[in-house]
């Protein structure tokens, strides 16, 4: 890494995973965006440019959610008077519940946090990547910036530190994403209406098994757990076969199925690799039934976290 220039790389995350809302996410291995940050002598923050084949990305700073993350990186670390450049390269799909505004304003982080004449701490880093994630959503929401930043899964609070949860090595996710879109902002606003409390202490139930089955390695704890009864009915649909895909995951033995953030990828847990990967062929094949194209992963729930390359 040169003394002027860092580039950092983020993975995708699923928000939402087992608690319904923003609360917990993970990341996992396979797409993730590239970000290069230069320092200029001009003090600020620009994009210079975004290699993405998806579509057009705001340019604006205060629009675009790496550098909305970095100019809230200057303001916490009191470096307003640094100049930044971002070049943003997207790997994640746009639209995708994949966690691809949080990966560019990690990355975009990380990469600036690189050159500050003092690096911040993870907190810091955090909270601008929130600030980031806000462009794109509309609500400076974690459950995808924790998992990125930090690997692995992750409660993501409202205010003070992420929370890492301990995740069984045989725990493993497969992730089905159509070759379709569905905008944050509109699967959030589905969700506007108030919940009943029975169906936000049933969710809050599952939580609370998650959590048990992952501190405990347990199996069927997972299994008892890992429904989504509050953001998943709302959601599906904006989904096309929503329903016959969380059930081929559920067929092959998934402990829980569900949608991948706001979607329209959709997802399972699954207590091997080889299970998961039996899974996403057979979501795959529901997919394909609404004439959907899509494209899977699969890897363990521990997934990786966002790190300098260069």
């Amino acid at each position: 890494m040169s003394a002027g220039s860092a580039t950092a790389t983020a993975p995708a995350t699923i928000g939402n995973c087992a608690a319904g809302f923003d609360v917990l996410g993970h990341s996992f291995a396979g797409p993730n965006d590239r970000v290069v940050v230069t320092k200029t002598n001009e003090a600020g923050v620009k994009v210079t440019a975004i290699h993405c084949s998806d579509a057009e990305l705001p340019l604006e700073p205060e629009r675009n959610t790496a550098s909305r993350a970095v100019i809230e990186l200057q303001r916490l670390a009191n470096a307003t008077e640094l100049g930044f450049a971002i070049e943003i390269y997207k790997g994640i799909p746009l639209a995708s519940g994949m966690g691809g505004s949080a990966a560019s304003a990690v990355a975009a982080v990380v990469a600036a946090n690189a050159l500050l004449p003092i690096p911040q701490d993870t907190d810091v880093l955090y909270a601008a990547a929130c600030s980031g994630e806000a462009a794109a959503s509309g609500a400076p929401h974690g459950d995808n910036v924790a998992p990125s930043l930090l690997g692995g899964l992750v409660i993501a609070p409202r205010k003070g530190s992420p929370v890492c949860v301990p995740v069984p090595e045989w725990l493993h996710i497969g992730l089905v994403h159509p070759h379709c879109q569905l905008e944050t902002r509109k699967s959030r606003k589905v969700l506007q209406a108030p919940f009943p409390l029975e169906q936000v202490t049933a969710q809050l139930e599952g939580l609370a098994m998650v959590l048990a089955g992952c501190y405990q390695n347990d199996a069927n704890l997972l299994k008892r757990g890992l429904y989504d009864v509050l953001a998943e009915p709302r959601r599906a649909p904006l989904i096309p076969r929503f329903e016959a895909v969380k059930q081929a995951a559920l067929d092959c033995d998934a402990l829980g199925a569900s949608i991948a953030g706001g979607g329209p990828s959709v997802f399972g847990w699954f207590a091997s690799r080889a299970a998961a990967e039996r899974g996403v062929a057979a979501m795959q094949s529901a997919f394909a039934q609404a004439s959907l194209q899509s494209d899977a992963f699969v890897g363990p729930v521990a997934g990786p976290k966002a790190e300098i390359i260069s």
